[in-house]
């Protein structure tokens, strides 16, 4: 039996335009786009339609799961918590970031990211979930345990996406040893005779596993058909490390030397939303507002705040000119699907998904009224 629904009176958000008029959404996909059409169906009452948002690097699952420190909870019970709260942020994609590698600070083991993983994997199969959940594997490649972590995931087939990254002193984010302290030192509340021994040893690690890692991991992600993505490059030789590895993803590059050298190699420059709301990073590095204005701009991520994709989309063409309304949903729909390979998604045309978020705008915020997930609502 066909299952039918038209929405109407919308502000209908297009790749390159915004039209009033009525979507027909039919068996889970966009059957027809109709400007101006005045048609029977569920009233939008003039609220903007956009596609379902499309989000690719969120470490928010983690902190459902270990909300204090030495405190699990269900992991089930963690992962639909966390899909409860990106659905109603308007995502209706989203790759969910886990830890491969560990630091020695780290509250969580590579036995509890399993554990998550295993959580997501069930919970698609039984259909509990809103969203339509992936994974995404944070590589940390200095870490002794990074192989041995990354071949807890050698059967996912939802394994979307894997970055590359180094955290360690006097690397990629933490070039600038001042700020590795300010952020390192505090939290692990160490003298500066402990604290520069930590460092030491961080050092020592990234100086022996970073580079075989990257190797190993690239040459299984390509075998395997998951995109690769670098993490935090700050010069044009790490840029051309990363192309050397086959990366199709810059994340948050932290100067706009290296996102000006990753948008001419054509990777997709990722940056995050909390950056634009906040005008900054709160590393100290580029702002994403700055590589938008350049046009060096991709993708967002809402990295640690759910709600910050679909408040960023709404906000950037405010802030920087010359960026649409249509420019800046593609950054959280369009551009992040096509570059994991989601070609059924992120769009509003027939024969796409109906994966949809209904918006309207008060005092500068969106407020998400309703989201679709092919054709069903979720939330």
């Amino acid at each position: 039996m066909t299952a039918e629904t038209v929405l109407t009176n919308a502000r209908i958000v297009l790749p390159d335009e915004i039209v009033e008029g009525s979507l027909l959404l039919r068996d889970g996909l966009i059957a027809a786009v109709e400007p101006g059409a005045a048609r029977t169906g569920e009233d939008m009452g003039g609220d903007y339609i956009i596609p379902g948002l499309v989000e690719l690097h969120t470490d928010h699952l983690e902190g459902h799961y270990a909300p204090r420190p030495k405190v699990r909870w269900n992991p089930i019970a963690a992962v639909l918590a966390h899909d409860a709260q990106v659905a109603t942020a308007g995502i209706t994609t989203v790759l969910d970031a886990l830890r491969v590698g560990m630091d020695e600070d780290a509250d969580l083991t590579s036995d509890d990211i399993r554990k998550l993983a295993d959580a997501i994997e069930d919970s698609v199969r039984e259909d509990r979930l809103r969203a339509d959940h992936f994974i995404h594997l944070r590589c940390e490649v200095s870490a002794p345990d990074c192989l041995k972590a990354f071949a807890n995931f050698e059967t996912d087939d939802r394994v979307k996406l894997a970055s590359l990254m180094d955290h360690a002193p006097g690397q990629r984010q933490f070039v600038n040893l001042e700020t590795y302290a300010y952020y390192y030192q505090r939290k692990l509340k160490l003298s500066d005779q402990d604290f520069k021994k930590f460092c030491d040893k961080r050092m020592g690690e990234s100086a022996r596993n970073s580079g075989p890692n990257r190797v190993f991991i690239s040459a299984a992600c390509h075998e395997r058909g998951i995109v690769l993505a670098s993490h935090d490059d700050a010069t044009t030789r790490h840029v051309d490390e990363a192309i050397e590895q086959g990366v199709r993803v810059a994340e948050f590059p932290t100067t706009e030397e290296a996102a000006k050298a990753s948008k001419a190699a054509g990777l997709g420059v990722l940056m995050g939303a909390p950056n634009v709301m906040r005008g900054a990073s709160h590393s100290g590095n580029v702002s994403a507002r700055t590589l938008a204005a350049e046009g060096l701009l991709d993708i967002l991520s809402s990295d640690y705040i759910p709600f910050s994709l679909i408040q960023s989309a709404f906000f950037l063409g405010d802030v920087v000119e010359g960026i649409s309304l249509p420019q800046a949903v593609a950054m959280v729909t369009k551009n992040p699907a096509e570059a994991i390979g989601l070609a059924d998604r992120g769009v509003i045309e027939p024969g796409r998904r109906a994966d949809l978020v209904r918006v309207r705008v008060d005092d500068h915020v969106p407020v998400v009224r309703t989201v679709w997930r092919q054709g069903s609502r979720v939330a």
